[in-house]
């Protein structure tokens, strides 16, 4: 261990990548060819207790007060719920006094009944429930295995976390079939009762099983794109049309993920969410075998850091090696990037969208530039006017009765 302990978190997958369904675009279903020989994908019971001591006294020595447990998939409800019960009576075993456990779950929702939201309730669970808007949209690529749509169900599974007061949110991906359709998706998302939204975008290449061999593509990708990725063009006008409709009636009452992170950019330059630091590498991920890897979207041999039977999260968690990984999401910028004025709010965007070219033709641009382009000058403005009325100790939600300042074009860098 050679890097100073700083807080961290890690997306931890109890049954692997196994799931009940089978979404067209999900890129975490390929990682069963990293055990070709597996069988059950799940945690075992020793591996399980191993990491949840370790995250603990690795928390703990980091500074944090609360130590947080990401429950993600695969599907984790595959497991059963005495699987998780068995989780929290190791946590409460190995929690010291003073320290508050937290657990975030995220979940297809279609295996949810009445045992799991007493369950989650009981034990304050946060859920990530997914949804990509009205059945139609929904239904185009979140089926089973057997090619059967999955809204319906899901509604099931939302049912059971409202009827039981589930504290949760909703995770919808945008994609080729929803991304022109934002005011429809977030209309019908607050429609069910949902006050917590995040979007996350998908753009997957063709032709490659892993990272390093994917070819460059340019803004206008064409073929070199899974056919169902959003384009750039139409992710910007996603979120300029949520932004419209959030500004004008919902500040306060609904929090979108993408504008609480943008907000905070905004009022100075700290980004509480990965994708727009400066620098990454505290988001890692760890497999059911107990295989720790730098991050949920790096989980490929190359970036596998240890295991914790064999090595202890914290000689895996603070390394050179590590921090080099997160410091590459600064270096790697493209000299577009760099002489940006929007890069305060940005930073490149995350790395694994990383493969369009920039304006010279140079590699290693974000597919989504545009993207964010797009609304940084749509909503640039009204952005800085809430930054300035929250730094003043006012509610942002002031900016929306004021008269619509124009749009925001060469905010200066900010440090």
């Amino acid at each position: 261990m050679s890097a100073q302990p700083l807080p961290f978190v890690i997306m931890t997958k109890p049954i692997g990548p196994r799931c009940n369904i089978d979404c067209t675009y999900c890129y975490y279903l390929e990682k069963e060819k990293l055990y070709p020989s597996e069988k059950k994908f799940r945690m075992s019971d020793v591996v399980l207790e191993t990491y949840i001591r370790q995250l603990i006294e690795t928390s703990v020595e980091a500074g944090m007060r609360e130590v947080p447990f990401a429950w993600q998939g695969g599907e984790p409800t595959m497991l059963g719920v005495d699987y998780f019960r068995k989780i929290v009576e190791l946590q409460n075993k190995y929690k010291p006094p003073g320290i508050a456990i937290s657990n975030a779950f995220q979940t297809n929702g279609t295996l949810l009944d009445d045992n799991w939201g007493a369950f989650l309730r009981d034990n304050q669970f946060l859920v990530g429930i997914s949804v990509d808007g009205p059945k139609k949209l929904h239904d185009r690529y979140r089926i089973d295995r057997a090619g059967r749509p999955t809204f319906d169900a899901v509604m099931r599974g939302l049912d059971v976390l409202q009827r039981f007061e589930v504290e949760h949110n909703a995770l919808c991906t945008v994609h080729r079939a929803n991304g022109g359709k934002g005011k429809e998706v977030y209309t019908f998302l607050k429609g069910l009762g949902i006050e917590y939204l995040q979007f996350i975008p998908i753009a997957e290449r063709n032709g490659t099983d892993g990272l390093a061999s994917a070819p460059q593509v340019d803004m206008d990708p064409g073929n070199s794109i899974t056919e169902w990725s959003v384009s750039p063009r139409a992710y910007g006008k996603f979120l300029c049309d949520i932004f419209d409709t959030w500004f004008r009636k919902d500040i306060g009452k609904v929090s979108v993920q993408y504008f609480d992170v943008q907000l905070g950019l905004w009022l100075d330059g700290r980004s509480s969410l990965c994708i727009f630091s400066e620098t990454c590498g505290n988001g890692l991920a760890l497999e059911h075998d107990g295989s720790l890897y730098s991050c949920d979207h790096y989980v490929y041999p190359e970036y596998r850091l240890g295991g914790i039977l064999d090595t202890p999260l914290r000689d895996m968690l603070w390394t050179d090696r590590q921090a080099n990984f997160g410091l590459d999401k600064r270096e790697g910028l493209t000299a577009q990037c760099q002489s940006c004025s929007f890069r305060f709010a940005c930073n490149g965007g995350c790395p694994k969208h990383r493969f369009a070219t920039a304006r010279n033709g140079e590699a290693g641009h974000n597919y989504f530039c545009e993207s964010y382009m797009m609304f940084f000058q749509h909503a640039g403005k009204r952005m800085q006017e809430m930054a300035r009325l929250v730094a003043q100790g006012l509610p942002a939600a002031q900016a929306a009765s004021r008269k619509r300042p124009g749009t925001a074009i060469g905010i200066a860098t900010q440090a």
